[in-house]
């Protein structure tokens, strides 16, 4: 074999062998370990501001408050709270917040998910409980600097008395 075709086979044997941990590059905009820190320090804090439903209706109600659904667009238009606003997680960024909760970061936002729902049926499938969606949308509001969010504690149903439940058109 020539020392040529030698490289060559070490070169493709050397490309076909998996990268090790150390060997693969950061990705400067994604920061693992920053979003852990975040989520631990806001599990205490998420704690102290989870309202039972009769708190959390009338709290969005009130003037001035945000009742924010992160949902589907597909699920929010299939069924939704009275009154909320949709702004899906994924579409969460700094502008987008900006232009759908306004600019004062000081309003309280009220959000609910899916398990907040006994009814377990499109459109409130309950999810794997640690990756329920009111999690991630209260991590990363408070990330966003929007610390004054307000979670529904409570599992209540959409036909549910007091609930005020606005279902798509069949």
């Amino acid at each position: 074999m020539t020392p040529i075709r030698i490289l060559l086979l070490a070169a493709a044997t050397a490309a076909s062998l998996p990268l090790q941990a150390e060997e693969i590059p950061a990705n400067p905009q994604i920061d693992y370990p920053g979003f852990v820190e975040l989520a631990g320090k806001v599990g205490a804090y998420r704690q102290e501001r989870r309202l039972p439903w009769h708190q959390f209706a009338a709290r969005a109600r009130a003037e001035g408050a945000i009742l924010l659904d992160a949902r589907s667009e597909t699920a929010f238009a299939q069924g939704h709270l009275d009154g909320a606003i949709n702004l899906p997680l994924p579409d969460f960024t700094a502008d987008r917040l900006a232009e759908v909760l306004g600019p004062d970061k000081g309003r309280p936002v009220y959000i609910y998910c899916n398990n907040n729902f006994a009814d377990n049926r499109v459109p409130v499938v309950t999810k794997k409980l640690e990756l329920a969606l009111n999690i991630p949308t209260f991590i990363n509001l408070y990330g966003y600097g929007y610390e004054n969010v307000w979670e529904l504690a409570d599992v209540i149903r959409t036909d549910g008395p007091g609930v005020e439940w606005v279902a798509a058109a069949r």
